[in-house]
């Protein structure tokens, strides 16, 4: 008898191939379990997934007043303007700016203009990361500076009332998050 009369029906060559196909299986199987355990380490724990957005309840932020959060380890301000900070910074040019971009993560590839980087149509709150784009010290704010916005006590950079780069050192404006109002008292990061 030949070959390939082994596979002609005769059920000489089924055990052979059952074992070809059962080692083939066992071999995918235990691959599998071997390389799961390292795929899965990848992926992020479920403290960092439980922080990748919080709700801020804004209900208690006074105009004129700011709250500095810790979101992702870092600090977030988000800051209730008054009207003379609008002002301010609505009627700064953006040929004055060191940095002309808006760096808001909600508002891609737009300009610096402080409609471009507040949260609300009105321009009364701003959220933005607390670290400085220098070398990542915290700015001072409550009106620090001389542009009556953040000032980094670490270098000398200065930020006006809608976290643009004035003076100093820092290359780039306090980046803008993503974030959103949920409801008319509470904002969400993330």
């Amino acid at each position: 008898m030949s070959h390939a009369d082994d596979h002609a029906g005769t059920g000489e060559g089924t055990r052979r191939d059952f074992l070809y196909y059962a080692t083939a299986g066992a071999g995918a199987v235990a691959t599998g379990a071997a390389v799961w355990p390292l795929v899965n380490q990848m992926n992020p724990s479920a403290d960092t997934r439980a922080l990748a957005s919080i709700m801020v309840d804004v209900s208690t932020v006074e105009v004129g007043t700011q709250l500095t959060v810790k979101w992702r380890g870092k600090p977030v301000f988000i800051r209730r303007r008054s009207p003379e900070e609008i002002d301010a910074s609505r009627n700064t040019a953006l040929t004055d700016l060191v940095d002309a971009n808006s760096e808001n993560a909600n508002k891609p590839d737009t300009d610096a203009s402080d409609a471009n980087r507040t949260l609300d149509e009105a321009g009364e709150w701003l959220v933005m990361m607390g670290v400085c784009t220098h070398l990542g010290c915290v700015p001072l704010g409550d009106g620090a500076g001389e542009f009556g916005g953040w000032f980094c006590p670490c270098h000398g950079s200065h930020y006006d009332t809608a976290g643009r780069i004035r003076k100093g050192p820092a290359p780039r404006n306090l980046p803008v998050p993503v974030a959103a109002f949920e409801g008319e008292t509470t904002i969400k990061l993330g």
